[in-house]
């Protein structure tokens, strides 16, 4: 079944595989710690995004404060990062575990993770919207189509952007297991919807409150 790992695969992992994996997952949690929204807003307009509106380094905070082109450039930048990662982790599992699935959300994982907890920026970041849309994007677009689906209808019905982000963290693993059946990659993507609702749990809060904020395509001048 794809996205299981064979006895054999397991059995000769050792040495050189190993470390090929711990430097998969290092290499994508460094990627993940280019956080688009920090590096445009802090060493291009010189004005820290974490240092306006909820604090947080995503796309969404960026665009409420900043607006303009360069929210393209952070979408750019937290996407192709994912790509980058995505690709790696199915290159190291393909070639060692023969399981390129499982690296794609393994990796996927850990470039979340620096995402959300960069190491060069205090370990503050954004909340892994876009790149969790991106992994499933990457992995089967049975997956992305339930994610990317419901989280757009719900955004565009409510205009909050959290409520779909509290979906997708959901559907997100409940799509991966229907789709693969897979217990270690549904493992890993409840990994990856962990974190998209943990980021989110005061969003979480405040939609229980009704105070939470609605979004809008008007930014602060």
């Amino acid at each position: 079944m794809e996205g299981n790992f064979s006895p054999e695969a397991l059995a000769s992992l050792s040495g050189p595989g190993a470390v090929w994996i711990l430097l998969c997952a290092a290499a994508s949690y460094l990627m993940g710690c280019f956080n688009g929204a920090v590096i445009v807003s802090k060493y291009i307009l010189r004005d820290d995004v974490r240092t306006h509106g909820s604090g947080n380094a995503g796309l969404t905070n960026f665009f409420r404060t900043f607006g303009g082109p360069l929210t393209f450039v952070v979408i750019l930048t937290d996407v192709l990062k994912t790509v980058f990662s995505v690709l790696l982790g199915a290159a190291v599992f393909g070639h060692f575990l023969a399981a390129p699935l499982a690296g794609k959300y393994f990796a996927g994982l850990f470039c979340m993770l620096g995402h959300m907890f960069p190491c060069m920026f205090h370990f503050k970041g954004g909340k892994g919207v876009l790149s969790g849309g991106t992994i499933a994007l990457m992995v089967d677009w049975r997956v992305a189509l339930i994610s990317w689906g419901g989280f757009l209808l719900l955004a565009a019905l409510t205009r909050y952007i959290s409520l779909g982000s509290v979906y997708a963290g959901v559907a997100f693993p409940a799509a991966t297991w229907f789709v693969y059946r897979s217990v270690p990659v549904a493992i890993l993507a409840v990994g990856c919807g962990g974190l998209l609702l943990w980021g989110h749990r005061e969003n979480m809060g405040r939609l229980l409150r009704g105070t939470e904020r609605k979004f809008s395509f008007h930014h602060r001048t």
